[in-house]
């Protein structure tokens, strides 16, 4: 089955929801939505772009991308990337940043 979410509607179709495994690609924003769910009693793994990339078929798109991350996901070798707190994420953000300069 498949449902596409706006994003005011993404939080409030997973709290009416029964707790499950959530697949995410890792990023800034899944960081967020990882925190939010987790807090809702969800299993969130966040998978990094190169460990889905294998499993993406045919031309990219968001469903081919969310295929590709429910096949990722369900692969025991494949590590998450850790949920990171909002305080750890600054810091990145700021390491970044005086990288760049």
């Amino acid at each position: 089955m498949s449902v596409q979410l706006k994003r005011e509607k993404f939080l409030e179709h997973f709290t009416n929801r029964s707790t499950c495994l959530i697949g995410m690609g890792a990023s800034g924003g899944a960081q967020h939505w990882a925190r939010q769910l987790t807090a809702l009693g969800h299993t969130v793994k966040l998978l990094p772009a190169s460990r889905v990339r294998p499993f993406v078929s045919g031309n990219k798109n968001d469903m081919a991308d969310a295929r590709a991350i429910w096949t990722a996901v369900q692969q025991p070798r494949i590590k998450a990337v850790a949920v990171k707190t909002e305080a750890q994420q600054a810091v990145l953000a700021m390491h970044r940043m005086r990288q760049q300069l």
